[in-house]
């Protein structure tokens, strides 16, 4: 029996500034804890993870600045958070490597995506390093430039 479920990876947002200002070396997918009224809020698309970061404490990791707009019908009797602070659901050994490369190696943990998958959302976190000023005018150089190959490519 095939199951019809919505398991696609349908994405709720993109942190499209973790990309321009950092190099992203690894990636990792963790499940995040939410209440309802932040389901509701997701599935009309208000929320914004671009001014969001990652934190580790206490050997666990938390989601900061993440806004989760809360829909007017969504409750009345709970007092709605916008901007709480989220936690992280991680297995032990990946905590163990995020924490290794953030305090050993210097990295910073960024938020890339907030996505569906199999009816749980689940939030991209990137490993990253933080892109000098040269960095970023040599990465939307090369951007232009596959950019116009393909201009040419398709006139000819």
């Amino acid at each position: 029996m095939s199951k019809n479920k919505n398991s696609g990876g349908k994405t709720i947002a993109l942190n499209k500034r973790a990309s321009h200002d950092y190099f992203i070396d690894e990636r990792f997918e963790a499940g995040i804890s939410l209440l309802g009224w932040e389901l509701k809020s997701l599935r009309a698309g208000k929320v914004q993870i671009a001014e969001s970061y990652i934190l580790l404490k206490d050997n666990e990791a938390f989601l900061f600045g993440a806004l989760i707009t809360p829909l007017i019908s969504a409750s009345t009797h709970v007092q709605a958070d916008p901007q709480r602070t989220r936690k992280l659901l991680l297995h032990r050994y990946e905590i163990n490597r995020l924490i290794g490369a953030v305090e050993r190696k210097g990295f910073a943990l960024v938020p890339t995506a907030l996505y569906w998958k199999n009816s749980k959302v689940k939030l991209e976190l990137g490993i990253a390093r933080g892109k000098k000023a040269h960095d970023k005018r040599a990465t939307e150089k090369d951007r232009d430039w596959q950019k116009q190959k393909a201009q040419l490519m398709r006139h000819k």
